[in-house]
């Protein structure tokens, strides 16, 4: 379907149009804001002049997004962070140059757009020195990789069992919170996640 979808793999959406919707709306005269509240905090992957702190509002991290090859399986399916709306996030805003952001924005699209699962929104991020207008990738709960509600048995049973080509939903989890409290930031519903964890688990 399209360059940035594997062999072998299904895509919801072409990412190949969505990729070409955000450049014009990026346009490409200035610096490249990218929002971060998952892995991209700890492994962005891409050269940036810039990192800051920064709060999202109208928009949360959830851990209520089905990986079936990242952090599970098919089979054994694990999980990834989602941004859906309500509530607020904090997380991280990069600024990449504006030199670097065409090939920036191909190398997101390869790693997070693959199945064009998340809708790419240019969101208002407040951060000390003042806000900006960055890139984000939020999930919609009509999307059939949202998980819907999760029981505390579900999350233990994922983390203990999930496990898929970058490894286990549990040590993705674990460094997100670790990245996140290196930026200062304490988020309490993931902290409480990580409890449900098996004892000496990881």
């Amino acid at each position: 379907m399209s360059e940035f979808t594997p062999a072998g793999m299904t895509a919801l959406r072409d990412p190949g149009p969505m990729l070409e919707h955000t450049r014009r709306q990026w346009g490409g005269q200035h610096d490249l804001w990218v929002f971060a509240y998952g892995s991209l905090i700890w492994r962005p992957e891409f050269a940036f002049d810039e990192q800051r702190p920064a709060r999202v509002h109208g928009w949360h991290r959830a851990l209520k997004m089905w990986s079936r090859i990242n952090r599970g399986t098919p089979e054994c399916p694990g999980l990834v962070f989602g941004m859906l709306s309500g509530g607020s996030c904090q997380g991280a805003v990069f600024r990449i140059p504006r030199h670097e952001a065409e090939s920036a924005l191909v190398r997101l699209w390869h790693r997070e757009m693959m199945t064009g699962v998340y809708d790419p929104r240019w969101l208002r991020c407040h951060t000390p020195q003042g806000p900006v207008s960055a890139l984000a990738f939020t999930l919609s709960r009509r999307s059939p990789s949202h998980t819907g509600q999760l029981s505390e048995a579900d999350y233990q049973r994922i983390f203990s069992q999930s496990c898929g080509k970058f490894g286990t939903t549990l040590d993705y989890v674990r460094q997100t919170h670790e990245g996140l409290l290196k930026l200062g930031i304490h988020d309490r519903s993931l902290a409480r996640l990580l409890r449900l964890a098996p004892h000496g688990a990881g």
